[in-house]
């Protein structure tokens, strides 16, 4: 995104073309312009010929001198395309920073972090905005032509371009990361503020895992269904339903909350107490034409990255359907072992499908493995979905009737 390209644009830029210039450059970049007003005042005092001829060389002399540096002037303007604005727009968010009074220990602690050598950071931002205007004016023929003539102006800004990054450059990635950091903690801000009825979770260290009500944020408050779920230590459910029934829904459900519950945010719940883990998820992968790489691979590989992370870390996991680009015992098969070898490394979360086979793994670990399912009727001719979670495998079955009411068959 934008975000995210002006970042790096702007760490990638605070390390180009950072190499001083030498002494001699600079001793040169004020000699012949100190010269040049030297001469330049002798004439205004004589109105001398030999001193209008000189100021004639001195100017030639500035422009050649200049001449020299082009090829690093222009490679400065060209990696600092935009910058100038993106600069701009960072250092009214950090005056917005800096100009407010927190109470809050964390923010008081970022806001600290914007001090940088007696002066806030917009500050120096703004002096590297000006830097910017300045260097810019070398697309103006006249202007450039006069100033660095006289002057050897652009030189001096590429001097005070390049000293700005050797001062700055570490203090404006901590910048950016204070910026991210906001930006951040107000979106999470903001949602709690818009969503008054979204409850913090308590936490705990014991695996456990409970919400009461639970649904997804992005649901319509007003027509979305909660469900209770509890998951124990060790604990995983396998959860059974029609299309359409909200099993992934309640999935997303689940991987959201525990995601916001991590970041410190509140959750869709009436109540909440948690154990936070990193989420691992399956669901809706891919193929990819370019890699030539099928969708059935594209899922084996993501459940090898769920078993590695596995090896080193609990986590919670989420499978939706997993080995859909396989025969119908491949995928049963696949389904079953996978769910073995899931629990065996002790992780926690819950895995839909409609293979009601794999459900009857719970015979074999009774008091790991839970049965769950979302439940389909017909009334009157129509399907009706109350998307409540209940314990047991799914019993009905709405492919075959919404198929025949379509005339699909």
């Amino acid at each position: 995104n934008d975000n995210q390209s002006n970042y790096q644009t702007l760490l990638k830029w605070s390390t180009f073309n950072s190499t001083p210039l030498s002494k001699s450059t600079v001793f040169i970049s004020y000699f012949f312009p100190l010269l040049f007003l030297l001469v330049l005042a002798g004439y205004i005092v004589t109105s001398s010929t030999t001193f209008a001829t000189a100021l004639s060389y001195l100017f030639l002399i500035n422009l050649i001198v200049l001449g020299r540096f082009m090829n690093r002037i222009q490679a400065e303007i060209a990696n600092s395309s935009n910058i100038d604005k993106t600069i701009h727009q960072y250092s009214l968010l950090l005056q917005k920073i800096e100009e407010e009074t927190f109470q809050s220990g964390k923010l008081i602690d970022l806001q600290q972090k914007l001090l940088f050598k007696k002066e806030n950071a917009s500050v120096h931002l703004k002096q590297l905005a000006g830097l910017f205007s300045k260097m810019d004016s070398i697309g103006n023929f006249v202007t450039a032509i006069v100033f660095n003539g006289t002057f050897l102006f652009n030189l001096h800004v590429l001097k005070s371009l390049i000293q700005w990054k050797i001062e700055h450059a570490e203090a404006l990635e901590n910048w950016l990361v204070v910026i991210g950091e906001f930006e951040m903690l107000n979106s999470l801000a903001n949602m709690s503020y818009n969503n008054p009825e979204f409850v913090y979770p308590t936490l705990n260290t014991n695996f456990e895992i409970d919400f009461t009500n639970l649904s997804h944020p992005l649901l319509n408050g007003k027509i979305r269904i909660g469900n209770d779920v509890r998951f124990h230590p060790e604990s995983f459910m396998i959860l059974t339903g029609s299309n359409m029934s909200g099993k992934s829904t309640f999935l997303r459900s689940l991987g959201i909350n525990m995601v916001l519950s991590g970041m410190g945010a509140p959750v869709c719940a009436s109540q909440a107490n948690v154990h936070p883990l990193p989420v691992l998820v399956s669901m809706r992968l891919s193929d990819s034409l370019s890699d030539s790489e099928s969708y059935f691979f594209a899922e084996i590989k993501r459940l090898k990255q769920i078993m590695d992370e596995l090896e080193s870390r609990p986590a919670f996991v989420l499978l939706d359907e997993i080995l859909r680009g396989t025969n119908s015992d491949d995928k049963r098969n696949g389904t079953i072992e996978v769910v073995k070898k899931v629990i065996g490394k002790n992780a926690i979360g819950a895995i839909a499908t409609h293979d009601i086979e794999v459900c009857l793994t719970t015979n074999e670990y009774p008091n790991v493995l839970i049965n769950k399912c979302f439940e389909v009727e017909i009334v009157n001719n129509e399907l009706h979905f109350d998307y409540k979670l209940r314990d047991g495998i799914c019993k009905n079955r709405s492919a075959t009737f919404l198929m025949k009411k379509m005339g699909v068959i």
